[in-house]
């Protein structure tokens, strides 16, 4: 049962990758890579954190279930707006 789930999780990503990759060659099919916004955050005192909402930064990701090419998917990174600073 377990062999059979990690085909299954293998097969999912090789088909995820290779949906990208044609993306990625025919524009037609979708745009494969997007930015996503994203503000940087400093712990301070209290338990609270200090937004620095004057210095936006942008991460491009990848348009898929699992990370390709060294990107994160974008449903990741669009979920995580606030990154903090340790």
């Amino acid at each position: 049962m377990l062999a059979a789930a990690g085909a299954l999780l293998l097969i999912l990503y090789a088909a995820d990758d290779f949906w990208l990759r044609l993306r990625m060659r025919r524009p037609e099919a979708g745009a494969a890579f997007a930015a996503v916004q994203f503000y940087w955050a400093t712990s301070i005192k209290g338990g609270k954190e200090e937004i620095f909402f004057d210095q936006p930064q942008s991460e491009i990701c990848v348009r898929s279930l699992f990370p390709h090419l060294g990107y994160r998917p974008c449903w990741y990174s669009s979920g995580k707006t606030v990154r903090v600073i340790r």
